[in-house]
C-alpha cells in the first residue's frame, strides 16, 4: 500500500506534467503552517529559474489543472509561488478504510529481506543486572521488534561476559571457602555433581568481595589468574564449575529479562569464540594485517581521511593474552559464518564509540566481513538522576534493576488504587504492565544517544508524553468498543466513512502517517520515532473523543464509522506498544 504522501505527490506530479512542467517538481510535504493548510508543494519556486517564469504563474497553472481533483478539496496558489493543499475528506476516508484491511496497516514488504544480528545486553555472569544494563536491553529489544515488523530476519544475541578474569576470581574464592569441593581435585576422574555448589545469592556476594580483595592482595590476584588459566586451558574440574556458574547465572538473568519483556535468540558469551581465536590470529599474521608493536600484536586501522589519531587495534597483549577486541572480532567472524548477516548492530554505551570504531575498521580491513556488510554502532547516553549524575540508590550505590522495576510497580500500584476500587491482585498485575510501559517509554521516548533524567513522578504520570498516558488512551478506546458490543454492535463489520468533522479528519491523518513513521524508525534505528508517532496519535484521538459523542450518536451509520475508526486506532496503538516492548491491559 502506498504511503499517503506518495498518493498526494502522484496527484500533484500529474498536475505539473499536465501543465507542461517537469513531474518531479510535484513533490508534496506536510505543511509547516498547519493553520493555513494540511500539505504544501514548493515545486513552482524550484521551477521558476528553469522555465524563466514567475513562481506564482507556475503555481496558478498547476492549481488550474487540479480543479475537480478527487484528492484535494482545496488547492490555493499564494505569493510568491507556494501551493497550499487541503485534502478531500472522501479521499482520506477511503485511504484509512484501505489501511484497516491491509496487512500490517499498509506497511510494504521489503524488496530484499536483510539478515540482521543485534548485539545487546552484555551483562557479566555471576553479577546482578543493575540500572546500567537497562538502556541496552530496552533499546535493543525495540530495534529488534521494529526490524522484524518491517519484514527482516533478526537475531538478538545477549553476548555474555562469561570468560576471563571474573571467572578466575570467583573460582579462587570458592577454593578458599570450600576447599573440599571435588572440582579442585585435579586427580578426580568421576562424574561431577549435577547440582551447583552455590546459589545465585552466594555468587553475587562472592564476585564483588573477590574483585575488591584482588586489588589489595597481589598473591590473591595471582592465584585468581592461575584459576583463569586452568579454566581456559580446559582443566575438567574448572570447566565443570564454570558450567554451574553459567547455568545458575543464566537462569537468574532470564528471569530478570523476562520482567523487562526482553528476549534473546542467542545466549552466547565470549567463551563461544575462545577456540576460534588462535586460527583468527594466525590468519591475521599470515595475511600481513597484524604485526608486533612493543611485544603486542596489533592491526593498523587509521585511514587517510582521519582528522584525529586513531590508535591501532590490539589483537593480543604482550603476554599473549586476548582482549575484548580479540573476542569481539572473533564473534564477528563467527556471526559471519553462522548467520551471514547483511547488518550487525551493536547497542552499547556511546562512550565506547572509539573502541567500536577500531573493531569495525579492523574487521573490514582484515576482511572478516563482506564488503557490503553494514556495521552499525548505536551508542546510547546515560540514565541520570534528578541531580544530573548517573542514577544511584538513595544510599549512593548502583541500583539493581529488579529493585528499580519494583519501585516503579509500587508507584503505579498506589496510583491505580487511588483512582478506583479494584481487587489488590488485579491492581498489582495491572501495575506491572503499566509500570513497564512507564519505564520503557520513559527511556525510548528520548533519542538513544542522549542522556536523560530518570524522573519516576513524570514517567508514571497518566498525563503528558508518558507510557501510562498511551495505555490509558488505548484502554479508553477498548472500553468504548466493549460498550458498543454490549449494546449489540459488531465492531468487525463496521465500515470507516469519510470524516464529518475536523477532529475526526485529524485523527485519520495521524493514522495515515503510520507506515511512513515505522519506515523512518527502522531506517534510522530510532525507536523514539515510534514514541513520537503514538503520542501524536493518542493526542489526536483524545481531541476527537472530547469533541464527539460517539455512543450516543443517533445516526447508526455515522456511529459505526466512528467505531471502525476507533478499532483501527486501538490496533495501531497496540502494535506500536508491542514494538516498544510493552503491552496494553484490558482495563486500568
Amino acid at each position: 500500500m502506498k504511503k499517503i504522501l506518495e498518493c498526494i505527490s502522484e496527484e500533484m506530479k500529474n498536475a505539473f506534467e499536465a501543465a507542461g512542467y517537469e513531474r518531479e517538481l510535484g513533490k508534496v510535504t506536510i505543511s509547516n503552517r498547519p493553520d493555513l493548510c494540511e500539505y504544501q508543494c514548493n515545486g513552482a519556486m524550484a521551477g521558476a529559474k528553469q522555465y524563466k517564469k514567475a513562481p506564482i504563474m507556475i503555481a496558478n497553472d498547476v492549481a488550474a489543472k487540479l480543479e475537480g481533483s478527487k484528492v484535494f478539496a482545496k488547492v490555493e496558489a499564494v505569493a510568491p509561488g507556494f501551493l497550499n493543499l487541503t485534502l478531500e475528506n472522501t479521499f482520506v476516508g477511503e485511504y484509512i478504510k484501505e489501511m484497516r484491511t491491509a496487512e500490517k496497516f499498509g506497511v510494504e514488504e521489503p524488496e530484499k529481506v536483510r539478515e540482521i544480528v543485534i548485539d545487546y545486553g552484555g551483562p557479566n555472569v555471576a553479577k546482578p543486572l543493575h540500572v546500567g544494563h537497562l538502556r541496552s536491553a530496552v533499546i535493543g529489544e525495540s530495534v529488534k521488534r521494529i526490524a522484524r515488523y518491517m519484514g527482516h530476519n533478526v537475531t538478538g544475541d545477549i553476548h555474555l561476559g562469561d570468560w576471563g578474569q571474573p571467572m578466575g576470581l570467583i573460582m579462587n574464592e570458592l577454593k578458599i571457602r570450600k576447599p573440599e569441593l571435588v572440582y579442585f581435585d585435579e586427580t578426580y576422574t568421576g562424574e561431577y555433581p549435577a547440582e551447583p555448589p552455590f546459589t545465585i545469592s552466594e555468587l553475587e556476594e562472592i564476585y564483588p568481595f573477590a574483585s575488591k580483595r584482588s586489588k589489595e592482595d597481589s598473591e590473591y590476584k595471582e592465584n585468581a589468574m592461575a584459576c583463569t588459566f586452568k579454566l581456559q586451558s580446559g582443566v575438567r574440574g574448572y570447566r565443570a564449575l564454570w558450567n554451574h556458574i553459567i547455568a545458575v547465572s543464566v537462569t537468574d538473568l532470564k528471569k530478570n529479562y523476562e520482567n523487562l519483556n526482553v528476549e534473546f535468540d542467542l545466549w552466547n558469551g565470549e567463551s563461544a569464540v575462545h577456540d576460534l581465536i588462535p586460527g583468527m590470529v594466525d590468519y591475521m599474521k599470515k595475511e600481513g594485517y597484524a604485526y608486533l608493536s612493543d611485544g603486542a600484536l596489533v592491526v593498523d586501522v587509521k585511514e587517510e581521511t582521519d582528522t584525529k589519531e586513531v590508535p591501532p587495534c590490539m589483537i593480543l597483549k604482550s603476554d599473549g593474552a586476548a582482549l575484548y577486541n580479540t573476542t569481539d572480532l572473533a564473534t564477528i567472524m563467527m556471526r559471519m559464518e553462522q548467520n551471514k548477516p547483511d547488518e550487525l548492530i551493536y547497542v552499547v554505551d556511546k562512550r565506547q564509540e572509539l573502541y567500536f570504531d577500531q573493531v569495525f575498521r579492523c574487521a573490514r580491513k582484515t576482511k572478516l566481513v563482506n564488503e557490503d556488510t553494514e556495521m552499525k554502532f548505536l551508542g546510547f547516553g546515560t540514565m541520570n538522576g534528578k541531580d544530573g549524575k548517573p542514577f544511584k540508590t538513595r544510599e549512593g550505590g548502583v541500583m539493581r534493576l529488579e529493585n528499580l522495576i519494583k519501585e516503579i510497580n509500587e508507584e503505579m500500584f498506589k496510583k491505580i488504587i487511588e483512582n478506583r476500587d479494584v481487587e489488590e491482585a488485579e491492581a498489582r498485575e495491572t501495575a506491572k504492565i503499566v509500570g513497564l510501559s512507564a519505564l520503557k517509554y520513559g527511556d525510548l521516548s528520548n533519542q538513544a544517544s542522549k542522556d536523560y533524567i530518570f524522573d519516576i513522578d513524570r514517567f508514571t504520570s497518566f498525563e503528558g508524553d508518558t507510557g501510562p498516558y498511551i495505555l490509558y488512551t488505548t484502554v479508553r478506546i477498548k472500553s468504548i468498543l466493549n460498550k458498543y458490543m454490549e449494546n449489540g454492535g459488531n465492531v468487525e463489520v463496521a465500515n470507516i466513512q469519510a470524516p464529518v468533522n475536523q477532529s475526526e479528519k485529524q485523527l485519520m491523518m495521524e493514522l495515515a502517517k503510520f507506515n511512513t513513521s515505522m519506515e523512518a524508525a527502522y531506517e534510522e534505528t530510532a525507536p523514539h520515532k515510534v514514541c513520537s508517532y503514538i503520542y501524536d496519535l493518542a493526542n489526536a484521538f483524545n481531541h476527537f473523543y472530547h469533541e464527539t459523542k460517539i455512543l450516543t450518536e443517533g445516526d447508526e451509520v455515522k456511529k459505526a464509522g466512528w467505531i471502525a475508526l476507533l478499532a483501527l486506532t486501538r490496533d495501531v496503538l497496540e502494535t506500536c506498544a508491542y514494538l516498544l516492548g510493552f503491552k496494553v491491559p484490558e482495563r486500568m
